[in-house]
């Protein structure tokens, strides 16, 4: 993969661009704006990167991805204790999801599992608003791991701090000030999902693993199966990139709601989980991922930001708000 020192030789057809966010974060001002200037590029051509020197501790990062494959190997039933119909926490099944259907296309369901957690605190002021059990209920947490609450707990935390690391460079590269987010993420809808794909013979299963969607929200940062891949971007090409991320990187998309917020300047682009590269038959091996996707504060206005539009040109979008956005999205995704 290319670095962030050279940009230029960037193909996107061929690999995603790496970006050292630890240089953005330390760097000069000179060097700051130039990483933020390549970020530009990368969010208006592709809208994915992968990021590196991150500054999420490695334990985190492989206490919360054994805890979900722990999670993953208990009894049905067991996962199936903590499922509530229609709650974006807790445990949803295999097929329970399609999400294509949140483009508007008719899908066969997702061959995968998933367990999902929320915000970890509820702002005091959001018990009068509606949907407020969506947004902010309590979590549904297994019992089994032991030490699974702790773990996904501290990866939350660490998680909104990365994301918020990120929002800020995202601000110097539309030349806005660096907290220009924060106050859209003062408490966050962000949620944390670790997805299970099992193995399956192909000759005997159609369904996708992932059907083509674009996410919903300001980011996704994903810990990506470092093993097992499958992950397809979508390019302006219409062809499909499959990519892949080392143990110790995260892939970064934007969501729709940044798309939004940049008018269309910067790209919320198709993704979808297949087939691992050179599987034509026979057994694909069970593949495991963790999506961090950050969403903005329920009652944040999602308008174009000033510097996104051009003298005399209009929005192409009216604003929007940011939790009814999202809970339209999620309730079209299930199955």
């Amino acid at each position: 993969m290319n670095s962030s020192s050279d940009t230029a030789n960037w193909s996107f057809d061929k690999e995603l661009p790496v970006v050292d966010l630890g240089a953005f974060t330390h760097g000069t001002e000179a060097e700051r704006r130039k990483i933020a200037g390549q970020v530009d590029d990368i969010c208006r051509s592709i809208g994915f990167l992968v990021i590196d020197n991150h500054g999420v501790s490695h334990e985190a990062c492989e206490s919360a991805w054994s805890m979900a494959k722990e999670f993953f190997e208990l009894s049905f039933e067991k996962k199936l204790a903590i499922n509530e119909a229609g709650c974006p926490r807790g445990y949803s099944p295999v097929a329970a999801e399609a999400l294509s259907q949140t483009r508007g296309l008719v899908s066969a369901p997702d061959n995968k599992e998933s367990f999902s957690c929320g915000p970890l605190v509820a702002p005091p002021e959001a018990d009068s608003v509606s949907d407020f059990d969506f947004f902010y209920g309590p979590n549904i947490w297994p019992d089994e791991p032991a030490e699974f609450f702790q773990a996904w707990s501290n990866y939350y935390r660490q998680m909104e701090v990365l994301g918020m690391r990120i929002m800020g460079m995202l601000a110097v590269a539309l030349n806005l000030d660096e907290d220009y987010f924060v106050s859209f993420h003062r408490h966050a809808l962000s949620a944390l999902r670790g997805n299970n794909y099992p193995a399956f013979d192909v000759n005997n299963c159609t369904d996708p693993r992932s059907g083509a969607h674009s996410d919903y929200g300001t980011l996704t940062i994903l810990k990506a199966d470092p093993d097992v891949g499958g992950l397809d971007v979508q390019l302006p090409s219409g062809n499909w990139l499959s990519v892949t991320a080392s143990q110790n990187t995260f892939i970064i998309n934007l969501g729709d709601l940044m798309a939004r917020w940049t008018n269309d300047r910067w790209v919320s682009t198709l993704h979808r989980v297949a087939l691992p590269e050179g599987v034509k038959n026979g057994l694909v091996p069970r593949r495991q991922s963790i999506p961090f996707f950050m969403h903005p504060d329920y009652d944040a206005t999602i308008s174009a930001i000033p510097t996104c539009l051009a003298t005399g040109e209009k929005a192409k979008y009216k604003p929007v708000s940011a939790g009814e956005y999202l809970i339209k999205k999620y309730r079209s995704s299930l199955y």
